[in-house]
């Protein structure tokens, strides 16, 4: 049998780690992360995992320390995992396991390589998006491709629907990959990083909604920052403006005007943009108060200046 030693945390940590324990590997340690009380913890818990299969489980806040090396390399596992944990592992850590270290990652590498792929990848449009099973070294996700999964993006899809799609799509790579890699038969595949590039981290700030964008810039954000994120915002005389879910109804053709939010003939809440389109606010709030028609016609003035 062989072993692992896992860095894993969120929702792909949990099913990589339950898919490792499916495909028969020893896990010897998990190593992962305190919850952040002022982060939304919506996802799953890896320690709950670990306490339920009685897997030995630490949560440092930094894993690049004398003693978890030492610990690590007592252990001698035949591989070393990291699925969606946080921080960078050093040289020593990568260079303990007897067979590799490798990294899961939630684009298709080298696309989209750093912080927050999913969400990147919606707010660029993208129609595709997966994961990628690589080798680690010191520079972040641009280790050899060992496999990937690719899953489509609907013109419609939120980044928590992409992400959904990316944990099956985690589960389907590595009950592929694993086993090839378990025989020695994985062929290791070197990246092209002129074919991608690296992004960081979002705050909420880099929710607000420039309004000289296209109509489908616009939507690609509601989309790729909608719950459990902050949400794309705009403040406005009547207060922040939030967005959490919107359509496009019309790309271009329109006459340009300034931005502005009404409800049109047909008794719908849209949003003028200045490129000429027309974006539909399925689910919204202004100031507090829900975005709906009965309110934008009591309460808003039926039109608003954005």
């Amino acid at each position: 049998m062989k072993s692992a030693v896992v860095f894993a945390y969120h929702n792909v940590g949990v099913r990589s780690l339950k898919s490792l324990l499916a495909l028969g590997l020893e896990i010897k340690l998990v190593v992962t992360h305190q919850d952040n009380p002022n982060e939304n913890i919506w996802f799953e818990s890896v320690r709950d995992v670990c306490a339920e299969y009685q897997i030995e489980c630490i949560t440092p806040d930094d894993p690049n320390t004398p003693e978890i090396e030492q610990k690590i390399t007592v252990l001698a596992p035949d591989f070393l995992f990291s699925f969606y944990y946080r921080n960078m592992l050093q040289a020593p850590l990568l260079a303990a396991p007897r067979s590799g270290a490798f990294n899961l990652h939630g684009s298709l590498l080298p696309k989209y390589r750093g912080r927050v792929p999913i969400n990147w990848a919606i707010i660029h449009g993208e129609t595709e998006t997966g994961v990628t099973l690589h080798q680690m070294n010191l520079k972040p996700d641009n280790g050899a491709i060992v496999d990937q999964q690719a899953v489509p993006i609907l013109p419609d899809d939120t980044a928590d629907e992409v992400f959904g799609k990316v944990v099956v799509a985690a589960e389907i790579c590595l009950m592929r990959a694993i086993p090839q890699l378990v025989a020695g038969l994985a062929t290791l595949t070197p990246q092209d990083l002129s074919q991608g590039a690296y992004f960081g981290g979002r705050k909420a700030e880099d929710g607000r909604i420039d309004w000289s964008h296209s109509v489908r810039q616009i939507h690609n954000l509601v989309r790729a920052v909608t719950r459990p994120y902050p949400g794309a915002f705009s403040d406005t005389p009547l207060g922040r403006l939030i967005l959490w879910r919107t359509r496009v109804l019309t790309e271009s053709g329109l006459a340009p005007q300034p931005c502005c939010m009404q409800l049109d003939e047909q008794q719908r809440l849209v949003i003028y943009t200045a490129d000429g389109g027309l974006l539909q606010v399925l689910d919204g709030e202004i100031g507090g108060i829900k975005l709906d028609v009965a309110n934008v016609a009591r309460y808003l003035n039926g039109r608003i200046k954005l």
